[in-house]
């Protein structure tokens, strides 16, 4: 029996949690596989209402669950800067979910804005650190509202910090099994202290994996590679910063938003799995919203929770999908965003 929680969030959120959960149960129906879910109102709407947005009894109550299935938050009536860290980075700090898995997989029928590249050409993962860097909130104003105005926002990187995240990432090369090779993203020439830091202790841990094949770039060159060669890549590991950039443009040489789910994972604690797009708002209600990412997020959580047949199974009736669907835009599909979901769950 796995607890989850479920939190549907915002917008199109509630949407396509609803058809992930419809593809949770067929497979849970075809593998023995029992589920107990429960769901949480967090996000936006419950804020405009309550002004609340985590309250520490309740997460506490979420440390009792063994993954947390996340629709989307963001809400256009609520400012940036409140609903980001008071659930989503609270949720990451508090459950210690140290590592943010983005596989980055182009699917046959869908298309990439990359010229002339195919499914074989575009499978990699970035591993991300989630805990510490700029996301802390570490640092102040001095003179705030002034012309003097001084802004400080202070990077921290720890060696258990850095280290845990290469370590993960070293293992997920040798899982994989294909190239078996480790790409370090980072800007050593100038973040000199942090990301030498990430370096070293990259290279020492290294040792340890004489059968993955290793490399570095840095930031700024990953995204040129990303774009002309991702075919060269296998496992990246990356900082939270550089992370939260590239794992957009993964999302976007695989296909778009509709199509990318993302993992905030504790491989030792409470995980939560979430489509990587927003909550499109403009589309809400209107059952025209890609589930298939959300839906792919389950296939993550399945293959966390370690029901390896159940999550091959949803992935290889997702691929059936999308050779049916038109489009991966909103309203684009060929079919509605229930139909799709009753596709999926159909081919399992």
């Amino acid at each position: 029996m796995y607890r989850i929680a479920v939190i549907p969030g915002d917008g199109t959120g509630p949407e396509v949690v609803r058809e992930g959960l419809k593809v949770l149960g067929r497979a849970a129906e075809r593998f023995g596989i029992r589920f107990d879910f429960k769901q949480f109102d967090f996000g936006g709407a419950r804020y405009l209402r309550t002004g609340e947005t985590l309250s520490e009894a309740e997460l506490e109550e979420l440390k009792g669950f063994r993954a947390i299935y996340l629709g989307a938050i963001g809400h256009p009536e609520v400012k940036p800067g409140i609903l980001e860290p008071g659930i989503l980075l609270k949720l990451r700090f508090a459950l210690d979910q140290y590592i943010n898995l983005r596989p980055v997989k182009l699917y046959p029928n869908v298309e990439t804005p990359l010229a002339g590249k195919k499914p074989q050409d575009i499978d990699f993962v970035i591993v991300r650190e989630n805990t510490e860097d700029l996301y802390i909130g570490a640092g102040g104003f001095l003179k705030k509202g002034t012309p003097d105005e001084v802004a400080v926002q202070e990077l921290i990187a720890t060696r258990k910090g850095v280290e845990r995240c290469i370590r993960y990432a070293f293992e997920l090369a040798r899982r994989r099994d294909k190239a078996r090779k480790l790409t370090l993203c980072a800007k050593t020439n100038v973040l000199t202290y942090a990301h030498d830091l990430w370096m070293r202790t990259f290279t020492e841990v290294a040792r340890e994996y004489p059968d993955i094949k290793t490399d570095y770039a840095h930031v700024d060159a990953i995204t040129m590679w990303m774009v002309k060669n991702p075919e060269w890549f296998d496992v990246i590991v990356t900082t939270n910063m550089f992370g939260d950039i590239i794992t957009d443009l993964g999302a976007m040489i695989q296909g778009g938003m509709g199509v990318a789910a993302g993992g905030n994972i504790n491989p030792q604690g409470v995980s939560m799995f979430e489509p990587i797009g927003g909550s499109a708002p403009k589309y809400t209600g209107k059952n025209v919203i890609n589930p298939i990412a959300a839906i792919m997020a389950t296939q993550m959580m399945l293959d966390f929770l370690a029901e390896e047949k159940a999550a091959a199974a949803v992935e290889a009736a997702v691929v059936k999908t999308l050779a049916r669907m038109k489009s991966m835009s909103a309203g684009q599909m060929g079919f509605s965003t229930s139909e799709v979901g009753d596709l999926v769950a159909a081919g399992i």
